[in-house]
């Protein structure tokens, strides 16, 4: 099993939809910020990282950490790569997963 990098690669924010549903104040998100990395062990959530973002990539996450690729019939590039967003309309972050070469360290035997 591989570990993988999760990066941070867009902070999104659409202004006509808070415009016209969000309550007043709602500012972007203050999770993430665009080169924030975070590292998986294939199956828990990094530390730091937003819940409903872990949410929304974390099937991709385990995938890529046992060897999976080519997601969406080669659509990305990189075939041990995904990008995922969280489910945040008002403010999307995007992210890039990609599976390490490195290993994770089994903690049974």
């Amino acid at each position: 099993m591989k570990k993988v990098k999760i990066t941070v690669i867009k902070c999104g924010w659409n202004q006509d939809l808070v415009d016209a549903y969000a309550t007043p104040g709602l500012t972007p998100c203050d999770y993430n910020t665009e080169g924030m990395t975070f590292i998986s062990n294939g199956w828990q959530k990094p530390k730091g990282l937003c819940d409903n973002a872990w949410k929304s990539m974390m099937e991709y996450v385990f995938a890529l950490s046992h060897g999976a690729s080519n997601f969406y019939d080669g659509e990305l590039k990189d075939k041990k790569a995904f990008i995922a967003s969280c489910n945040d309309g008002f403010r999307p972050v995007s992210f890039l997963i990609e599976a390490l070469d490195e290993d994770v360290v089994q903690m049974f035997e």
